[in-house]
């Protein structure tokens, strides 16, 4: 696909979200009892949201903090992976940090109730949850949303020991490569009627990768 036909699709979709979310806001101005209310909703669509960092990476209970290769491993710790892949059992944990930010120049607090997600690893599909607590972001004052991941590598990627320790290696980002990270969310916001969701799912990339992306 040669680049002038990527930047017109490209286009197509931004226009189709920005129609998306001007079909939603006119629903919203036809029930909700304030012009405040929808003020909010816009100021949530302008939050930036991006993966800052990746902390506290464990591998089949092995912490890969130190770690930057697979050679790095001890043979203690191959022995544990290896074991944990025969028994088809291979547990990758980490906590994401997701940062949100509502821009400062942005006059309204946005009020974040509920955040549904998608992990995807290498453009895979992984696991999927909630963040459901309200989460206050006032204008020009970043916020750190840590989100605790653990899902089993098996049920998604090949089982070579040494492919999986250089995939969750690459997600810490310690070594030279780096894992594609991010996350499928659908936010919601608060309003006087209750939660709002909004209507179409965002992608949210790691800050390394690309600049962060709007609601």
């Amino acid at each position: 696909m040669s680049f002038l036909m990527r930047r017109i699709r490209g286009g197509r979709c931004r226009i189709r979200r920005e129609r998306a979310f001007s079909v939603w806001a006119l629903g919203l101005c036809l029930v909700l009892p304030s012009c405040a209310t929808l003020r909010q909703v816009a100021a949530l669509r302008q939050v930036e949201f991006s993966i800052d960092r990746i902390s506290d990476v464990r591998l089949a209970g092995i912490d890969l903090r130190a770690k930057r290769s697979y050679e790095d491993l001890g043979p203690a710790d191959v022995a544990r992976i290896t074991a944990a892949v025969l028994q088809k059992h291979v547990p990758l944990q980490f906590d994401l940090h997701l940062r949100a930010e509502n821009p400062s120049d942005n006059v309204v607090t946005a009020r974040l109730v509920q955040m549904e997600w998608i992990l995807l690893l290498q453009d895979k599909e992984t696991i999927r949850g909630i963040v459901d607590r309200t989460i206050m972001l006032p204008p020009g004052e970043p916020h750190d949303i840590p989100i605790v991941m653990q899902l089993d590598l098996l049920d998604f990627f090949a089982n070579r020991t040494r492919d999986l320790v250089t995939l969750a290696l690459a997600v810490s980002g310690t070594n030279n490569t780096r894992a594609s990270v991010a996350l499928r969310a659908v936010p919601s916001v608060d309003t006087p009627l209750g939660p709002l969701r909004y209507p179409e799912p965002i992608t949210i990339l790691r800050r390394e990768f690309g600049s962060p992306r709007r609601l």
